[in-house]
């Protein structure tokens, strides 16, 4: 038996060995938090790519194991300014996505994103270098109306998935000889969808404890019990096929430099390193009662870009810090380096197994798009959150406003660049929050500030 402060004070120390049952209970939590948001991305990018079921366990392994050690290169830095050092969990982040399925329906593929996260690893290294300048080009107004229109662009995703993606036609589902409950926009689908997220949220607002912070977890599952009983959804075939021990492979997917995913997928890393430092204020404050230094800024958005492009090489998709964990360290003010790396080492497990992620490809996309739905309105109003941190002027409603009209309205309305040449259109058509992005920053720069009486 351990005393204080050597037992359980040391959990809320960053440094020391807290007693091994609590931490593997508290990494867990962490590991639930996360890991639907984190293999939910590679599962869609590798549907919007058309990837062989090989290749999306593949790409699902190398996320969940490059996410794992970009967490790891967070905890422990590495000299001076590798690394910030602080209780943060990092995952694959659903502010690319918007993108990436842009480079996909353009026919880029996984190279393209991969070529894409190298340029934007430096640009968050420069970021980083740069960061107490940089910063002022990105006050709440302009990193809320980024993720407010990170939100709405994913909409889509999830309703296409709520009736069974848009791959599943009549003609596809009668060629594979798959269940005719998967045919897109079916009752059944729609059906499993709705009471997926009726259970998230029945848990989320009713529940309390694991089962509150699982909620979307168990939500799946709840869904998935339902499509593979009631209504034939799920083929465990392709698991028994899947090895039981496996790494990612380097440059599977190869690296190809596309200049307008390049552009499309810089901008965004330069916003989540901005992002980061809210996350990583968030985590200091809540958990450590102080604010981080320059140093562990520094070093946690440069670790951040130079793990991306690790990331890349060994064919992942990009991460970004996660706030839902960095909630958690607020709520219980755990900041043990060893209860991360736990989280970490699990994730890692998890990534290792081929088997693992075939059986994540096996569930129906109905209850993905039932159970992420909400996962997905959950950024939308963290965006509104960032924006009303500040006063609703008519300066600041009209940037917000504008950029996601434009951002919006522009890829929502197919064929309004059809004139232009395709890069163009790649970088400012496909996906929202390119344009949103800019909009935002030139708007802040330019409109007059309003004098306080």
């Amino acid at each position: 038996m351990e005393s204080s402060p050597r037992g359980r004070d040391l959990l809320f120390q960053f440094t020391g060995r807290p007693p091994l049952g609590t931490s593997v209970s508290l990494a867990l939590q962490h590991l639930v938090a996360m890991i639907v948001g984190c293999v939910t991305p590679p599962i869609i990018i590798a549907g919007a790519v058309g990837l062989s079921q090989a290749d999306r366990v593949l790409l699902i392994q190398a996320s969940l194991v490059m996410s794992a050690v970009c967490t790891l290169l967070q905890l422990f830095p590495i000299g001076r300014y590798f690394g910030s050092g602080l209780p943060v969990i990092l995952g694959v982040s659903f502010a690319y996505v918007p993108s990436m399925q842009a480079i996909a329906s353009s026919g880029g593929g996984v190279a393209a994103i991969a070529g894409a996260m190298i340029v934007g690893g430096v640009v968050a290294i420069i970021v980083g270098i740069f960061v107490k300048k940089i910063r002022l080009l990105f006050p709440p107004v302009i990193t809320g109306t980024v993720v407010f229109t990170i939100g709405l662009s994913l909409y889509p995703t999830a309703i296409n998935y709520m009736a069974g993606g848009t791959a599943n036609t009549a003609e596809a589902i009668a060629a594979s000889g798959a269940s005719e409950s998967l045919i897109y926009g079916s009752w059944q689908n729609w059906l499993v969808a709705a009471l997926t997220l009726t259970a998230v949220i029945v848990l989320n607002h009713f529940a309390k404890g694991l089962c509150k912070l699982a909620s979307i977890l168990i939500g799946m599952l709840f869904g998935y019990v339902v499509a593979a009983v009631f209504f034939n959804m799920v083929s465990f075939s392709s698991v028994g096929e899947a090895a039981w021990f496996s790494l990612p492979q380097f440059m599977h997917f190869g690296v190809t430099f596309d200049p307008a995913s390049c552009i499309a997928i810089g901008l965004l890393f330069a916003i989540n390193s901005i992002q980061a430092i809210g996350d990583f204020t968030a985590t200091t404050v809540g958990g450590m009662d102080r604010d981080p230094t320059d140093r562990e800024l520094q070093g946690g958005i440069i670790a951040y870009g130079a793990s991306n492009i690790l990331t890349a090489l060994f064919g992942g998709l990009p991460t970004a810090t996660y706030s839902q964990n960095v909630g958690i360290v607020t709520t219980n003010k755990v900041i043990n380096r060893t209860v991360f790396a736990l989280t970490g080492v699990f994730l890692l497990l998890a990534g290792v197994s081929p088997k693992f992620a075939a059986i994540l490809t096996t569930i129906p996309q109905c209850v993905l798009g039932g159970a992420t739905v909400t996962v997905f309105s959950t950024i939308a109003m963290t965006g509104m959150k960032l924006i009303a941190s500040q006063e609703l002027s008519a300066r600041n409603t009209t940037i917000v406003g504008l950029s996601a009209a434009l951002g919006v309205g522009i890829s929502q309305a197919a064929g309004s660049l059809s004139q232009f040449p395709d890069s163009f259109t790649m970088i400012f058509g496909k996906s929202p929050v390119v344009v949103a992005t800019i909009m935002a920053v030139l708007l802040n720069l330019v409109l007059p500030r309003e004098k306080k009486s």
